[in-house]
């Protein structure tokens, strides 16, 4: 079974899981700005259906593939619409970190019930301020009919890789946006070291009530019927990956 398990993570990290509804891609672990460890990725929805209650449980390894112990982390997103993506983000102290030389990944998620997709961020700049801290600033609108309560903008930074590079999330002042209404936001990314060659990003927003415009066209109609259809008689999905190796030279 061990050897199994090994041959199962070097495979993964060869061959992604290119056939998957659920899955894990684009991630990496990197060095914060105060010696924490990072394990980031992105989460992909190609399921018919939303999700919710997305957990992420990382089994952490030492040299010779003995589990030295297994952490959790959240999506950022807390709802996941078909076809679209929510960023985690791990953050392991030194002491946490210590030993560890790869990691494998669970995806723990349920079935949620349909939301409107009326959030959205109808504009949005990358900028430095005096301190070189990395920030994106931007509009989030409600165009639903009804008050928007807990807005939150998260963002999805990429290096020239495309690997997840680093993500944040930001509740803008107040955190509710009444129908038809927008508010301004200010996100920033702290470790500035991580930032330095940042090549892309992408932002989504959310509310308790509503999910994120489609970041492509599609029929509501459609995916309503799609949603609800599938909904019935679903309580709960799960899916398993194994990610790739990563180097314990650079922890500390």
């Amino acid at each position: 079974m061990e050897k199994i398990l090994i041959v199962g993570i070097i495979f993964a990290s060869i061959m992604p899981f290119a056939f998957a509804d659920v899955y894990i891609q684009n991630d990496q672990q990197y060095i914060g700005d105060d010696g924490s460890i990072h394990i980031v990725g992105e989460i992909v929805n190609n399921l018919d259906i939303p999700l919710n209650q997305i957990h992420v449980q990382i089994d952490l390894f030492d040299e010779n593939q003995q589990l030295i112990q297994t952490k959790e982390t959240n999506s950022l997103v807390n709802t996941i619409m078909p076809g679209m993506k929510g960023p985690f983000d791990l953050i392991l102290t030194n002491g946490e970190a210590k030993n560890v030389n790869s990691y494998s990944m669970e995806l723990n998620y349920q079935a949620s019930p349909p939301k409107s997709q009326v959030i959205d961020i109808t504009e949005s700049s990358l900028s430095r301020d005096n301190h070189n801290n990395l920030m994106i600033t931007g509009t989030v609108a409600n165009n639903g009919e009804i008050t928007a309560n807990m807005v939150s903008v998260i963002a999805t930074l990429y290096d020239k890789q495309g690997n997840v590079a680093a993500v944040s999330r930001v509740n803008p002042e107040p955190d509710y946006l009444r129908a038809e209404d927008s508010a301004f936001f200010v996100l920033s990314v702290p470790d500035k070291i991580q930032t330095e060659e940042i090549n892309d990003y992408t932002l989504i927003a959310e509310s308790e009530e509503y999910a994120a415009v489609p970041e492509f066209p599609i029929s509501t109609i459609i995916l309503l019927i799609l949603t609800l259809s599938a909904y019935i008689g679903v309580t709960r999905y799960s899916g398993k990956i194994i990610t790739n190796l990563f180097s314990a030279t650079n922890l500390k």
